[in-house]
C-alpha cells in the first residue's frame, strides 16, 4: 500500500480549497480498506470520496483515506425491475448515464450531481422531486472498529431530508462501500412536474418523454445555472431548504406573499433558500476570492485562492442575514470541517 505524506487536496475536493492531508492513501479494494484500518500508526483518519459535499477549512491532520472502490453489477432482476449494486467510488452521474444506456429507470432526476456513490446515502441526496432513498434497496459498509462489513436497509438507514443514520448515531463509525438500488426497466415512473422539468420537455417540443429526454432536461436546467466545479470550485446548493411548520409557513406567507414554496406531505413547507439568499442581496456578490454564483444564490464559489475560512465566513454572514430578515435559520448541506 502507497501511503503518501504531505499531500495538497486541492483536486480531490470540488471546492477546490488547497489543503493539505498529513498523510494519504488511495482505496481501491475491500482488502486494502480492512489493512489501513487495522494499522495502528494511523489511528486519526479522514475519509473522502468524490469530495462534493465538504468544504476543508484547514490541513487534514490525519490519514486521509480516499475511497476508490470501483464496479457496478446487477445482483437481481426480474421482467420489470431490476437491483443492482454500485461501489462507492463510481461517479453518481456516471452511474446515471449507465442506468439510462441500460433502460433503467429512477435516478434520471438526480443527472449531474456532483459526487461518487458511496457518499450518496449519507446525504440522501435529491433533486427534481426524488431523492436517493426512493430508489435505494440497501448499502454495505465496513465498521471502522471491527473491520467487519454490515448491511444496512432503507429503514436502518433512517432517511431524512438530506440525512441519514450516517450523520447522526452512526457517524464516523462506518465507510460505505457500496450501493444497491432498484430500478425500473419498464413501465418507469416519470416525475415531470417539479421544477423546470416540464418547460424544459415543451422546449424541446417533447410530448411523451423517455427517461433519457428528462435525464437531458435536468442537465440542460442545472448547465443553465449551476457553475461546473471544474470550471469554478463549488458544492453544489451549500445550504439546505429550510422547512416551516404550518404555523411559522403561515406568518412567513402573511409577510411575503410573493414568496415561492413547497407543501410537504407532512403538511410542513419547504421554502427555497436560494430565494431567500437572494431576496437579502447576496446572489452574484463577491468577497475577493469567495463569492454566490450569479446564477443561482444557493452556491458559493471560489474564484481561484479562496480558503475554506474565508468561504465559510460567507456562508455564516449570509445566515445572519436571512436570519435577522426573515427569522428563519438556514443550514448548510455542506459537511464544513473545521
Amino acid at each position: 500500500m502507497n501511503i503518501q505524506e504531505n499531500i495538497s487536496l486541492k483536486s480531490f475536493n470540488t471546492f477546490g480549497i488547497d489543503v493539505k492531508a498529513k498523510s494519504f492513501v488511495e482505496i481501491t479494494s475491500l482488502i486494502q480498506l480492512q489493512k489501513i484500518l487495522q494499522l495502528s500508526a494511523y489511528s486519526k483518519r479522514f475519509i473522502i470520496s468524490g469530495g462534493s459535499n465538504m468544504l476543508l477549512t484547514k490541513d487534514i491532520d490525519a490519514l486521509v483515506m480516499h475511497i476508490n472502490l470501483k464496479g457496478i453489477n446487477i445482483i437481481e432482476e426480474n421482467e420489470d425491475e431490476v437491483i443492482i449494486k454500485v461501489m462507492a467510488g463510481e461517479n453518481w452521474h456516471g452511474l446515471v448515464l449507465w442506468t439510462l444506456d441500460n433502460n433503467y429507470g429512477g435516478i434520471e432526476n438526480l443527472s449531474l450531481i456532483p459526487g461518487n456513490t458511496g457518499t450518496a446515502p449519507i446525504q440522501n441526496i435529491g433533486a427534481y422531486g426524488v431523492e436517493l432513498k426512493d430508489v435505494f434497496e440497501s448499502c454495505e459498509a465496513m465498521n471502522i472498529e471491527t473491520q467487519e462489513l454490515e448491511e444496512f436497509s432503507k429503514e436502518d438507514c433512517q432517511f431524512g431530508y438530506r440525512d441519514s443514520v450516517f450523520k447522526k448515531s452512526k457517524k464516523g463509525q462506518y465507510i460505505i462501500t457500496s450501493v444497491a438500488l432498484k430500478l425500473t426497466k419498464n413501465n418507469h415512473k416519470l416525475l415531470t412536474f417539479y421544477g423546470a422539468i416540464e418547460n424544459e420537455l415543451q422546449k424541446q417540443a417533447i410530448i411523451h418523454p423517455s427517461i433519457k429526454n428528462i435525464s437531458d432536461a435536468v442537465i440542460n436546467i442545472r448547465q443553465s445555472k449551476l457553475p461546473d466545479p471544474k470550471e469554478l470550485g463549488n458544492s453544489g446548493s451549500f445550504f439546505k431548504n429550510p422547512i416551516l411548520s404550518k404555523k411559522t409557513f403561515k406568518t412567513f406567507q402573511k409577510k411575503n406573499p410573493e414568496a415561492p414554496f413547497y407543501k410537504l406531505d407532512d403538511g410542513q413547507f419547504k421554502i427555497p433558500a436560494g430565494w431567500l439568499i437572494e431576496q437579502c442581496g447576496f446572489k452574484g456578490k463577491r468577497f475577493d476570492d469567495a463569492g454566490v454564483h450569479e446564477k443561482q444564490a444557493l452556491v458559493l464559489v471560489n474564484y481561484g485562492n479562496a480558503s475554506g475560512e474565508e468561504i465559510w465566513n460567507l456562508a455564516l454572514k449570509i445566515q445572519a442575514e436571512v436570519q435577522k430578515q426573515y427569522q428563519i435559520k438556514i443550514e448548510p448541506e455542506v459537511n464544513v470541517i473545521k
